[in-house]
């Protein structure tokens, strides 16, 4: 698939690789967005990046980061609840942590959480066309322990198509500036993990965000 250029709700969107897809989004919602509790938001979009491996946010102004997004999914692969170490890092962490500086959104103690991501694994391998492959985050039930932070992401699901292993990224929030750059980045790792455990290829990536926005302090910045 060509990467689309139509306005937005074009069905599909379809970027090469992420930093297209930053630079893309950037710029529709600082246009489009809807003002939205300190942000500019744009609601329900979901688009594709062919090249889940492209995941370097090249633009210089947004100043990226691989050296932190690889540390933060490191700290994923841990499991690790508590956020001490990394909000060394990132101080945005500290404001997530409860008093023991644990924090919910460490994406690995979620898949980890009765086996989930060996589920996943297990499942594609006993049929590798499987609508079961895929593991949870926010999760309603869990609201009382969402006193000082609340995961971003709801689910995440793997398919095959074509002997490629796909992952789709589903968002109930998504600060376009920070989150999505970091987040596609441990999503495209995970995916690459898994892919290489079942001796697949690698298809694409699919991200969908009930609310995708960038906080007024970050507009005007490309």
């Amino acid at each position: 698939m060509k990467q689309k250029e139509e306005k937005m709700g074009s069905d599909p969107l379809v970027f090469s690789n992420a930093s297209n897809a930053f630079i893309y989004l950037y710029s529709y919602i600082s246009q489009e967005g809807v003002d939205y509790q300190n942000t500019k938001a744009i609601f329900n979009i979901g688009f594709y990046i062919e090249n889940p491996l492209d995941y370097i946010i090249s633009d210089k102004k947004r100043k990226w980061s691989e050296e932190y997004a690889e540390y933060e999914w490191q700290w994923y692969l841990s499991g690790n609840k508590s956020a001490i170490d990394i909000s060394k890092k990132a101080k945005i962490w500290k404001n997530h942590m409860d008093k023991s500086g644990n924090v919910n959104s460490n994406y690995g103690w979620h898949w980890k959480k009765n086996n989930q991501l060996e589920y996943v694994i297990n499942e594609l391998k006993r049929d590798k066309y499987s609508r079961r492959a895929g593991f949870t985050i926010f999760d309603a039930k869990d609201h009382l322990q969402y006193k000082y932070d609340t995961p971003c992401t709801y689910f995440i699901q793997f398919y095959v198509i074509n002997e490629k292993l796909n992952i789709n990224v589903m968002m109930r929030s998504n600060d376009l500036w920070y989150g999505f750059c970091n987040d596609q980045y441990c999503w495209s790792k995970l995916l690459q993990c898994i892919a290489n455990k079942l001796n697949m290829g690698i298809g694409m990536y699919y991200h969908f965000a009930n609310n995708l926005h960038v906080y007024n302090s970050k507009l005007n910045k490309l």
